[in-house]
């Protein structure tokens, strides 16, 4: 059984840009400039607006590079921007519709044919350009846009909470997802710490940032560009990060700025050239890939809903982003010569839900399993039931195991199963007093929400090893290294899951939950005295686990250069009662080369999914 944590150490693919959903007003101090009427096309009123006219950004004498959070938003007015990307198979192109509603009518209209061709947002949607103090052009480029980026309320008659997913998913086999700014509301433009650091020097500077002509012209948006002066200003992390702790009160910041290099750092270090994290920092969610520092001055981000759990799968952490009220607040604290809390300075303004504040970001608790374990017959009824597949393996790669035993090669891989539903999995685990295994029973229920069955279905186990320290669900996957023949199996091993939602798959299917709970694995799973648990895949949602231990990955050590296949098989001894046996295998083709102690490993493309 793998340690998450140790994801951090291995080849990586990127989650998306940041999502912490926001109920907050931001009326006060925002900039905004509205399209005119007769420009307006059919659908929502789209419009760029600057949260300040201002913004200090900072450059890490460890690690120089500004991440480019400039507090621009995009507002959507008498409608949700709201989107529906999806492809029908690996072998077909990804698609995307804007979906417009007007009372209870709805039209679909399709993007052109190639606009998107991911499920991380929409490409080259913004532009930016950079000039120094006497006006010399430094720095133009364009950045992609997911409208489930962090967002807020421009309004206080505004719906009180967004309906769409908070992060735009960068899976690569991702099969559906769901954009949407809220009526309303208004998202953050900035790509987030999945857009590469800029060199600038310290000093001041101007941004000017636009939609660009393309989507103007198809959503209808002004062109009126915004303007913010940016202050880069150098720090250290010497001396900073020392009194951090749990809160990263220790990296502190003299202006309302919403970059977080601390979490920024986390995040590129674990992503960059999808090398490796350095230095990761123990956390409650180690055992799912922790980002590699945990003082970020906000909390970190990287899961599929509602909740996120830090690090869990192969993606470092969004970044974090403040709402603009509690930026403003934040501000006027400093000014005031305290921070929100008393402190003298604004220490890195805290996220969290309080008195007097809500800003989403807070992780919601851990599903409650039954009080006590079912009694009565057991029965499986009639009722919807999930769907268990398995998505192709992805981030693999040869490594030595970690192990200073000269001339060994493994064949190192994440794995991902989902739920396509209609129901969510929901597995209950029952302790007896000293028992080293928990009891383990699957429940049914009907449309109305209502128990209506259960059955048992195996059981959990408790495990020690630093970066898990929770309960798993035993037999939930199974690997193969099978030969080119796709039959012969030469290594095999058998993966025992704490199920969360790490991954948004397809949040198009039936029933999708959009804002999945249990991503937090401190929750979610348990602890060590712990006497039952509940764990629940939901529907739309998949987990990932990274196999990169002796023992988790393949020894290929001895194996012969060729052609070979990765398959990833969902509730290998059908102990989960679910809709469809048939679809959970997933097979991914490699080709080992190299010799004893440097093997190599070429991963061809899986269809059109070009993508590791």
């Amino acid at each position: 059984m793998m340690t998450r944590s140790q994801q951090s150490r291995t080849s990586r693919l990127t989650r998306p840009s940041v999502a912490i959903a926001a109920a907050v007003a931001v009326t006060a101090g925002v900039v905004a400039a509205a399209p005119d009427a007769k420009t307006a096309a059919a659908g929502p009123k789209l419009s760029l607006i600057a949260a300040s006219t201002s913004v200090t950004l900072d450059s890490w004498k460890e690690d120089p590079g500004v991440y480019l959070d400039l507090g621009t938003y995009l507002t959507s007015e008498n409608g949700a921007f709201e989107f529906k990307v999806t492809r029908k198979s690996y072998k077909d192109p990804v698609v995307a519709s804007q979906i417009i509603r007007d009372g209870k009518k709805t039209q679909t209209k399709a993007l052109p044919a190639g606009l998107v061709k991911d499920f991380s947002g929409l490409p080259d949607f913004m532009r930016v350009s950079v000039v120094d103090a006497a006006g010399k052009p430094v720095l133009e480029k364009t950045e992609s846009f997911c409208p489930n980026n962090a967002s807020g309320r421009v309004r206080p008659d505004a719906p009180a909470n967004s309906k769409y997913p908070q992060s735009c998913p960068v899976n690569p086999f991702t099969l559906g997802s769901v954009w949407g700014v809220e009526n309303g509301w208004a998202a953050n433009t900035y790509a987030g710490y999945y857009s590469e650091p800029v060199q600038l020097a310290v000093g001041t500077y101007t941004a000017k940032v636009s939609v660009t002509k393309k989507y103007r012209d198809l959503f209808g948006i002004e062109d009126k560009p915004q303007s913010v002066k940016v202050v880069v200003r150098e720090r250290s992390w010497e001396g900073e990060g020392a009194e951090g702790g749990e809160s990263g009160g220790g990296v502190s910041a003299s202006s309302a700025d919403t970059g977080s290099k601390a979490a920024a750092k986390s995040a590129h270090d674990a992503h960059a050239g999808h090398g490796a994290a350095a230095d990761p920092a123990p956390s409650g969610h180690a055992g799912h890939g922790a980002p590699a520092r945990t003082d970020a001055p906000a909390a970190a981000t990287s899961g599929a809903g509602a909740t996120y759990n830090v690090g869990h799968g192969p993606y470092p952490p969004a970044p974090p982003a403040l709402p603009w009220a509690l930026k403003k607040q934040a501000a006027g604290k400093q000014s005031a010569g305290k921070d929100a809390f008393g402190a003298q300075g604004f220490s890195a303004a805290r996220v969290g839900d309080r008195a007097g504040q809500t800003d989403g970001s807070r992780q919601a608790p851990g599903v409650q399993p039954n009080t006590k374990r079912p009694t009565g017959k057991a029965t499986v009824p009639d009722v919807p039931k999930p769907d268990l597949r398995s998505l192709p393996a992805y981030g693999i790669t040869v490594s030595d195991g970690y192990e200073d035993v000269p001339g060994k090669d493994y064949l190192a891989f994440s794995a991902n199963v989902w739920n396509a539903g209609p129901a969510k999995l929901v597995v209950d685990g029952f302790r007896s007093p000293g028992a080293e295994l928990m009891d383990a029973y699957q429940y049914f229920y009907d449309a109305k929400g209502n128990q209506v069955g259960y059955t048992p279905t195996g059981t959990m186990e408790w495990d020690p090893r630093p970066g898990h320290e929770h309960w798993h669900f035993t037999d939930f996957a199974s690997y193969r290294l099978l030969k080119a023949d796709k039959n012969e199996t030469v290594r095999s091993g058998k993966e025992a899951f704490c199920l969360a939602n790490t991954d948004a798959v397809d949040y198009t299917v039936k029933n999708a939950n959009w804002h999945p709970g249990n991503t937090d694995l401190s929750t979610a799973c348990g602890q060590e005295n712990s006497i039952s648990v509940r764990e629940v895949l939901d529907v739309g949602s998949g987990d990932t686990y990274t196999q990169d231990l002796p023992g988790q990955s393949f020894d290929i050590t001895d194996l012969p250069n060729g052609t070979y296949y990765i398959q990833v098989l969902a509730n290998p001894e059908n102990q989960l009662k679910e809709t469809d046996y048939s679809n959970n295998s997933a097979l991914r083709k490699v080709v080992l080369g190299g010799k004893k102690g440097a093997r190599t490993v070429k991963v061809p493309a899986h269809h059109l999914v070009d993508a590791n």
